[in-house]
């Protein structure tokens, strides 16, 4: 076996209700001063609510920064910061989807001065420290929680991604109850989200794919495939919103040691370019990949099939590599999840400038199991239409 590292957060909770303790462990773990980053939706609603009541009944005084957004632009990550500075708080709470959790870890990063966020830009960029940290994802799908990766929003189409171990959170607090009143069709693209997490670190010809990363996405698939249904269908149901939850953090463990390929270079310019919320724009993109690569990489289909789909289990290659990319189109359909760029209101005269985009994400296409040209990227995205 090739030796490997393995990086993760040192502090795990994964509890019904640890919500309700959130004051407690922030005193322990990250400050008596603490910044909230979360989204204006979030800032109104109960959750948030719930988290500073419990963080002043334990001596903890909270600080709300609420202006996030979707694919958050440079500018809120620096504004995050710069309250952060202001109020001199100790550590910070990201409380959200992954565009909070993504603001929460990078201002973390910046407020304490010794590097600005342009500086931070590619793989291993970072210097110095950073404020203390808890992440408290409240949809199932980035698995930002337990990553050591952000993405902003520069420019007018450009996202820009940090990867660094200095972003690891201290602590991930996993509440399903937070998750529950999760929209079916945002819960249904998280889902799809984190099963691509999966896929993709599964099948990545990184040099740091590893097997942990491949055990951890065999239980998070299994774990996702077997309940997005039920979460979609049955939203109050705190057992199938837990499995999911779960599943999206293993999946976010994975891919954050063994990175991911093809469908998230060529569905960030979706996102980016049309305002598509990620999960989304990673489905519409997804099966074409998977029969693009499947040449490359049918014996990684074949054996992570069994897990999302049992009834694989047993047949040859083909038929398995075939039954995972039929079940998840069937996943796609039965929980309303778009499957093609048309869905989303995309149209052929878009392809080139989504193709080269696609291509500038050479981060991602090294990881990806067969070299893509940009002629590939095109006759992708025109297959997708």
């Amino acid at each position: 076996m090739d030796g490997f590292t393995f990086d993760t957060v040192p502090t795990i909770i994964c509890e019904a209700g640890a919500l309700k303790r959130i004051g407690t462990l922030a005193a322990e773990r990250i400050g008596r001063r603490v910044l909230i980053v979360t989204d204006r939706g979030l800032a109104s609603s109960a959750i948030v609510t719930d988290a500073l009541k419990s963080l002043e009944a334990a001596g903890v005084a909270p600080f709300v920064f609420d202006a996030v957004t979707a694919d958050p632009a440079a500018s809120i990550v620096q504004a995050a910061a710069d309250m952060a500075r202001e109020a001199r708080v100790e550590g910070i709470i990201g409380l959200g989807g992954g565009s909070s959790m993504d603001v929460a870890k990078l201002a973390a990063l910046i407020a304490p001065g010794s590097q600005p966020l342009e500086a931070l830009y590619g793989v291993d960029k970072a210097v110095g420290k950073r404020l203390p940290l808890m992440l408290v994802p409240t949809t199932a799908g980035t698995g930002s929680e337990v990553t050591p990766i952000a993405i902003v929003t520069t420019g007018h189409h450009q996202k820009m991604g940090v990867s660094s171990r200095l972003i690891i959170p201290d602590v991930a607090l996993l509440d399903p109850v937070v998750t529950i009143g999760l929209p079916k069709a945002i819960t249904a693209a998280t889902g799809l989200d984190a099963m691509v997490h999966a896929i993709e670190a599964y099948t990545s010809i990184s040099p740091r794919n590893n097997p942990l990363s491949r055990m951890l996405s065999e239980t998070a698939i299994r774990l996702l495939a077997s309940n997005l249904r039920r979460a979609v269908d049955h939203g109050e149901d705190v057992e199938a919103r837990g499995a999911m939850l779960l599943g999206a953090m293993l999946a976010g463990q994975a891919f954050a040691n063994s990175p991911v390929g093809a469908v998230h270079a060529l569905a960030y310019p979706v996102g980016s370019r049309f305002g598509v919320p990620h999960g989304m724009s990673n489905a519409v993109v997804l099966l074409q990949v998977m029969r693009f690569n499947r040449s490359a990489c049918a014996p990684g289909y074949a054996a992570l099939a069994p897990f999302a789909f049992p009834h694989l289990a047993g047949l040859g290659q083909a038929e398995q590599v075939d039954g995972l990319i039929d079940g998840l189109a069937g996943l796609m359909r039965q929980t309303a999840i778009p499957s093609t760029l048309g869905e989303v209101g995309i149209v052929a005269a878009d392809v080139n400038d989504l193709a080269n985009d696609a291509m500038a994400q050479t981060r991602l296409l090294q990881n990806n199991p067969r070299n893509m040209t940009y002629n590939d990227a095109r006759a992708i995205y025109r297959a997708a239409l």
